[in-house]
């Protein structure tokens, strides 16, 4: 392990636990633990949900992605940063202005249902798991080229896994909500610049990413595969024109047509479905700061994938010619191709800055890691502590009781995930896959888009949809999914195949058609009309709120909306047993049962 390495390594460790340590709660609640008490800023929000949402896969997966299959990789990048889009219009103000500790608990009190809440907490796990685990397999990854050393007889790969996930899981027990937003809030800015130097780097060496893409289409596109005879290059068979060979620069190395639709939509709907970051509305005071928040997450995100595109395109054209002046290259390539594509930004990093700009690039590929497994260790808190001990298998549990089953779940979720990701190591799947992390991530946008969002966008925008509907469109987008995803996997490259790999294109709708058909025939929740304005609000509700903002500043004229104990009990506030949502005493006070 050289000085470098060691130095980024207690860097990283000192910046996420001396934040953890700042920033821990200071009261024993929920609201604290799981929202940061609803007063998390724009700038903080935003930075935090980019920290949340560009994970191992968005840092080393993309790029990854674009090194292997060139134009075809580049579609992950246009996925994942859309997927804002429906976010902004459809999602992020009505379920902050809403209120919940959780899109579970959101569900279940909108419909008025606890078999949704449980349905929505068995597929919000799902999605985690898939989720998590190739974010502790990029741990994994940065280790091995990092340190190169495991301990107590682990291989590094398995080192840096267990190391990193312990570490995130120690950091999320102990800071909560709190301590998490802020960590991912410097932690993306530390990845934004760990990108922004790279892309200098290779700028000023004369790097010009429209001329290198045309170099590099003049020859057909070829990878390392792993045979009996050891690692050789195989032509990529064009998946568009079978007769011509498959370039960079064209689309057709790896999805044809309906491939590249498939995968776009795919990305694009499941990130208003991925827990992790819709939780963090919930810590936003007001649902017009949640919109807001969700335009700067859109811009510093297009910056970020625009970097990741680019720099995958460097590394395909930089690292071949450097090979004979750096022999450590030798046992990562097959004449100049690297054998795993995650690694192409870390060799980046150490070809331009030696020990130094690995150690920068390798330890924002940790951070990367580790803030999304951290948001989504506090997702599986939420749902598991808040969802399920809270409302049934202790009602009567105190504050601090349902905070420790949080922090307990935390730890199992981090002892499953890193348990997966010990069986996966990216060599046993390179030869078949683009990418090992992008494609796992990729199986749960699937779910998320096909079950969650769905029922998601239809419960706040139409009055009519039902417990009865949420609960046969959850069913039907997770199974389907699932089902195509895994079937997917294990054939052959086709049009079919490529369908099945990202199906939320032909499962998303089935699931919507199924929640509007039994929708039709059920009754919907009594309530409907109160949860509208909560969500909505009214013309005379906009038109008070304007006038507050101008005669006493900032604060709305509805009191739930901005107060910083909104929608807290008393019981809540003094730590007495309760298990009524956020949203509970907001219903009251609307149908005229409180003062």
């Amino acid at each position: 392990m050289s000085g470098a390495s060691i130095v980024t390594l207690l860097a990283v460790l000192v910046i996420v636990v001396g934040i953890s340590l700042l920033t821990r709660p200071r009261h024993s609640s929920t609201v604290d633990f799981y929202l940061a008490g609803q007063r998390v800023g724009v700038a903080t929000n935003s930075w935090a949900i980019c920290g949340d949402y560009l994970s191992a896969a968005s840092f080393l997966g993309v790029a990854a992605a674009v090194y292997v299959s060139g134009l075809d990789g580049a579609w992950y990048a246009v996925g994942f940063a859309a997927g804002f889009i429906p976010v902004l219009l459809l999602v992020a103000a009505p379920l902050r202005r809403f209120g919940e500790f959780s899109l579970a608990d959101f569900l279940g009190r909108r419909l008025g249902s606890e078999p949704v809440r449980l349905a929505t907490v068995g597929v919000i796990q799902l999605i985690i798991l898939a989720y998590l685990v190739p974010q502790s397999v990029g741990g994994g990854i940065t280790w091995e080229l990092l340190v190169g050393q495991g301990l107590l007889g682990l291989s590094p790969y398995a080192t840096g896994v267990l190391i990193s996930t312990a570490v995130v899981a120690a950091v999320v027990a102990l800071g909560g909500m709190r301590g998490t937003t802020w960590n991912q809030a410097v932690q993306f800015l530390l990845l934004l610049m760990a990108l922004i130097w790279l892309a200098a780097m290779v700028a000023s060496d004369g790097f010009r990413y429209g001329g290198a893409v045309a170099e590099l289409s003049q020859e057909p596109l070829v990878n390392p595969a792993y045979t009996p005879e050891g690692w050789v290059l195989v032509p990529e068979i064009n998946q568009i024109d079978a007769g011509q060979p498959a370039t960079f620069g064209e689309p057709g190395s790896r999805y044809g047509r309906l491939g590249q639709v498939a995968l776009v939509v795919t990305l694009a709907m499941g990130t208003a479905g991925l827990p992790h970051v819709m939780n963090r509305y919930f810590t936003a005071p007001t649902g017009k700061a949640a919109r807001t928040t969700t335009v700067w997450v859109l811009a510093l995100a297009g910056l970020f994938y625009a970097l990741a595109v680019m720099l995958g395109a460097a590394a395909r054209t930089l690292i071949p010619g450097a090979v004979r002046e750096h022999p450590w290259l030798e046992p990562l390539t097959v004449d100049g191709v690297l054998k795993i594509p995650e690694h192409a930004l870390p060799v980046l990093g150490r070809i331009y800055g030696g020990e130094a700009g690995l150690g920068l690039v390798a330890a924002a590929a940790l951070i990367a890691a580790m803030s999304t497994v951290a948001g989504l260790l506090l997702a599986s808190a939420a749902t598991w502590g808040h969802d399920v001990y809270e409302r049934h298998l202790n009602p009567r549990a105190t504050q601090r009781q349902a905070v420790l089953a949080g922090r307990v779940t935390t730890l199992v979720a981090a002892a499953l995930a890193a348990g997966l990701a010990l069986v996966l190591h990216p060599n046993a799947f390179t030869p078949a896959l683009p990418s090992l992390v992008a494609t796992m991530v990729t199986w749960a946008f699937a779910i998320a888009g096909s079950a969650l969002t769905p029922v998601l966008v239809l419960a706040i925008w139409w009055r009519r949809t039902t417990a009865a509907g949420a609960l046969a469109g959850l069913t039907t987008g997770t199974v389907l999914a699932v089902t195509m995803f895994t079937a997917g996997s294990l054939l052959p490259p086709s049009a079919g195949q490529e369908l099945l790999a990202t199906p939320t294109l032909v499962t998303a709708p089935l699931a919507t058609l199924v929640i509007v058909l039994v929708s039709l025939r059920t009754r919907p929740p009594a309530d409907v009309d109160s949860a509208w304005v909560l969500m909505h609000g009214t013309a005379a509700d906009r038109r008070a709120e304007r006038l507050a903002e101008l005669t006493v500043g900032a604060r709305p004229a509805l009191p739930w909306r901005a107060l910083p104990w909104r929608g807290r009990t008393d019981r809540q506030r003094t730590g007495e047993p309760t298990h009524e949502g956020l949203g509970d005493r907001r219903s009251r006070e609307l149908r005229g049962d409180l003062p």
